[in-house]
């Protein structure tokens, strides 16, 4: 325990092998996944990238002439089975508002599977560059590539790099470039749960030109929308969310054993619906306040943004382990923050436990019941108020650091 506690066994040298081996794994995985699937399916019948086949459907739809019918589940499945020639091929449902659709769009002009390789190439690399810039060590691009949640991110053909780099770019300009970081944030409107905490924090920080920003990406996002397709992709989506919100998020059909939000632990666990939402409630507003006090304390940079990413994925009650790819700038901005000032206990245990557990989050939750995927955004999150409130005290003594 003692062990544990300091972290002396997280080395420099050993968290580097840590992560080159995972490196090798996880692209020996994809490698024989790809080696063995056959088409656009696996070896096992499911799509390749699984959750990709419902952008690219979608895409397709809408070069098709028929955008708005991308939210009708008995349309868009029956354009995904003609697809993979499967009419055994699961259903993956199209939740997005209209300005996804302009990035399907553009990668359903190719085939399936390039169009499945450049999206996560495309936007994995940027991310991983992101990375870099938040902390220029060689250990970063490999406990990046290397992180189970990487792996389960390309393997879902998501968009967890794409959120991740809108939302950690965003936080690393917003002090010197606001207008940029505005036009970032402003980009999540494409998946708007992950941007409940970005007004709060610019409203707290009085961050105008962000704001300004922010809502002028998002406003030409939706003219854009209604320039191409017009209003009935709007009023589709519109429609849609009753279904999707009965579906998906209350009735769990997506199962609660992989969604890491407050509101799936509490249904997991035998909760009520309307127990559920309100542990929602509880965890998003906690999730605003502690975000408002981290922004009106102007303390350091590194330590609010840290806190701004666990935050975004608690205030959600959708949120699955390939989104946990948000986590893992806030992991870096602690890292960075603890070589600079000193390791508090257990932090560095924390650090690399919060790293692995996406890898097993699903299987432990699906057996026992356990959320480890939310405790370790918890734990991020607490990590960064206890540094601050030391921050905010210049407590970081010797004693402070051995308590």
């Amino acid at each position: 325990m003692r062990v544990l506690a300091s972290g002396e066994w997280v080395t420099r040298e050993r968290v580097l092998r840590i992560a080159l081996i995972a490196c090798g794994i996880s692209a020996c995985s994809i490698a024989w996944l790809f080696a063995t699937a056959h088409g656009t399916l696996d070896f096992k019948g499911r799509p390749l990238g699984t959750d990709f086949s419902n952008v690219w459907t979608a895409g397709h739809m809408a070069l098709d002439h028929h955008a708005a019918r991308a939210w009708s589940w008995p349309d868009h499945f029956a354009v995904q089975q003609a697809l993979h020639r499967s009419p055994q091929v699961d259903f993956f449902g199209w939740h997005y508002p209209p300005p996804f659709l302009l990035i399907a769009a553009l990668l359903a002009t190719l085939p399936y599977v390039p169009a499945l390789v450049i999206w996560q190439a495309g936007t994995l690399a940027p991310f991983a560059a992101m990375m870099w810039r938040l902390s220029p060590r060689r250990e970063t691009i490999a406990l990046t590539l290397g992180a189970p949640v990487t792996v389960i991110c390309l393997m879902h053909g998501h968009n967890g790099f794409l959120t991740a780099l809108l939302l950690g770019a965003g936080l690393m300009l917003l002090d010197q470039r606001p207008s940029i970081a505005g036009f970032l944030f402003g980009a999540l409107i494409y998946k708007p749960q992950f941007g409940l905490i970005i007004p709060p924090l610019l409203f707290a920080l009085r961050s105008w030109c962000a704001v300004v920003s922010a809502i002028a990406s998002a406003s030409t996002l939706v003219i854009l929308t209604l320039v191409i397709w017009g209003w009935p992709v709007w009023q589709a989506f519109i429609e849609s969310l009753p279904l999707t919100r009965h579906i998906v998020i209350e009735q769990g059909a997506t199962g609660w054993y992989k969604i890491m939000s407050p509101f799936a632990v509490a249904r997991m666990w035998g909760g009520a619906l309307s127990l559920a939402y309100g542990v929602q409630a509880i965890f998003t507003a906690a999730s605003a306040s502690v975000v408002i006090w981290a922004a009106s304390t102007k303390q350091r940079p590194e330590l609010r943004n840290a806190l701004v990413c666990a935050a975004a994925l608690i205030s959600t009650p959708y949120v699955l382990d390939y989104d946990l790819v948000i986590l893992l700038p806030a992991l870096a901005w602690l890292w960075v923050d603890g070589r600079e000032r000193g390791y508090l206990n257990w932090e560095k245990t924390l650090l690399l436990a919060g790293w692995f557990t996406p890898l097993i989050a699903r299987t432990v939750a699906q057996t026992t019941a356990l959320p480890l995927g939310l405790a370790s955004i918890i734990a991020a999150l607490a990590m960064a108020l206890r540094r601050m409130a030391l921050h905010a005290r210049s407590d970081f003594s010797e004693s402070a650091l051995a308590r």
